[in-house]
């Protein structure tokens, strides 16, 4: 493997078609404003490097970036890659994710809107982000202590579980599918509406009018704060352990719950079942 150690790179295309190459402590930027440093490359290492220009990594096999930063100027980062490493590094350019397969993410700090679209395959784990549209159409997530400020995130995401984490979050997890969230804090507004097949286990859900328009939704063992209008026209299996402000017009299955501020039923289609009351 060939090592470039200290230098500056700004020009286009620096290291384009690269392979077997280790980049330590040096500088993606500079007057010439130079794009797609390393594109098309492969076997590709990064270390304490500094980007601060566009398009560094796209159509790029086997990457590892170690204790880099990303600049809000390093905007769409990483495309159409696969097997990639990202650990200790600072991804702070918009659309830093996109349409790549098998990501590892490791303690990493994520500021970057649109991140993560069309993803196959991401494995993240003690990361914090902040985002917009995170993750929309990816599918086999696997996240691990992430904690998460932002709006419309996880939207048409599939086959994807999600572990001690915690999201603030408006429109979260919009038509999902096959999901599991466990031992997480999900606070927002509108969450999970028309969604399929997707199980919340031992979770703390906060937020205005949660789970309308859904299809075999499971919730184990959950608590709910300041949830009002929830599981409207929804097909839900429900273990609450804690009140609920108001659930309005289940279609379907069964809601127990300790107890419910306002039952709202004014659509005759709505026939799922709302059992109160401490459990035995």
């Amino acid at each position: 493997m060939k090592t470039i150690t200290d230098e500056s790179f700004d020009e286009e295309r620096a290291l384009y078609g690269s392979r077997n190459v280790e980049v330590k402590r040096c500088r993606f930027d500079g007057p010439a404003d130079g794009e797609s440093a390393f594109k098309e490359s492969s076997c590709i290492t990064a270390e304490e490097c500094y980007f601060n220009l566009r398009y560094p990594f796209w159509h790029d096999m086997s990457v590892k970036i170690e204790g880099c930063e990303m600049t809000k100027l390093c905007r769409a980062a990483l495309w159409y890659s696969e097997d990639i490493e990202i650990s200790d590094t600072k991804m702070h350019g918009i659309k830093a994710l996109r349409e790549c397969a098998d990501v590892r993410i490791r303690n990493c700090d994520i500021i970057s809107p649109e991140f993560g679209w069309s993803v196959r395959g991401a494995d993240m784990r003690d990361t914090s982000v902040e985002s917009e549209y995170f993750m929309m159409r990816s599918d086999h997530l696997k996240f691990d202590r992430v904690k998460l400020q932002g709006k419309y995130s996880f939207q048409y995401i599939s086959d994807s579980v999600f572990t001690d984490c915690e999201f603030d979050t408006k429109d979260a997890f919009w038509h999902a599918k096959n999901v599991v969230v466990k031992d997480s804090v999900v606070n927002g507004e509108y969450l999970a509406w028309y969604c399929e097949n997707v199980v919340f286990e031992n979770c703390i859900i906060t937020g205005t009018q949660p789970f309308c328009y859904c299809k075999g939704l499971r919730l184990i063992g959950c608590r709910m704060e300041g949830c009002d209008l929830a599981f409207e026209r929804s097909d839900a299996e429900a273990d609450i352990l804690s009140d609920v402000v108001s659930i309005k017009n289940p279609y379907s299955g069964t809601i127990r719950v300790l107890s419910v501020g306002e039952i709202i039923r004014d659509d005759p289609n709505a026939k799922g079942r709302i059992i109160e009351g401490e459990r035995s």
